[in-house]
């Protein structure tokens, strides 16, 4: 063999090989292409602990929302999302829970919004959480929030953004075993 074929040979070589690996690593620092995900909520990254506010809970998955001091259109959506979310699992509904964490300062108008859901759940604690009020949270059954999803005032949009929710949902309790 002679020696400009095996120079020939080697670059063949190197293009096969390293090549495409060069340029995955590119179009991956460069944002060349949308990755992966397929969840369609917004990923908290790292995740927060809930565990100190659930620790006599049993593991479910669960749509956790915090009640804000007074009960707006926000609030209102958020509501009617999560329970809606629990009713359209289903059989799985059981493996879930819808839940709204309330604190003394509530108002009586936040606290009659949640009579006309009577599949939410309330735990109510004496002092406030890092979660904000304006989003609807999923928590896995290890008691991590994981994901969470805007809520607007705007209840045709905050409904679009309950089938988000209702998509993820479904996706977690049929790979999950736990809950």
């Amino acid at each position: 063999m002679s020696n400009t074929a095996s120079k020939k040979t080697l670059i063949i070589m190197v293009a096969v090989f390293v090549l495409p690996v060069v340029l995955a690593k590119l179009a991956l620092d460069n944002d060349w292409f949308t990755k992966g995900a397929t969840n369609k909520g917004n990923l908290l990254a790292p995740t927060i602990d809930m565990s100190a506010l659930l620790k006599d809970a049993e593991p479910k998955w669960r749509l956790l929302y915090v009640m804000p001091e007074t009960c707006d259109s926000v609030c209102e959506n958020a509501l009617f999302s999560i329970n809606q979310v629990w009713l359209a699992l289903g059989k799985e509904s059981d493996r879930a829970q819808a839940l709204v964490v309330s604190t003394s300062s509530n108002d009586q108008k936040a606290l009659a919004a949640l009579s006309e859901y009577p599949f939410v759940e309330t735990l109510k604690v004496t002092s406030p959480t890092a979660l904000l009020s304006s989003s609807v949270y999923i928590v896995d059954t290890q008691n991590n929030a994981m994901l969470f999803y805007e809520i607007n005032n705007d209840r045709k949009e905050a409904v679009m953004e309950s089938r988000n929710m209702l998509a993820d949902m479904r996706k977690l309790l049929k790979l999950s075993r736990i809950g």
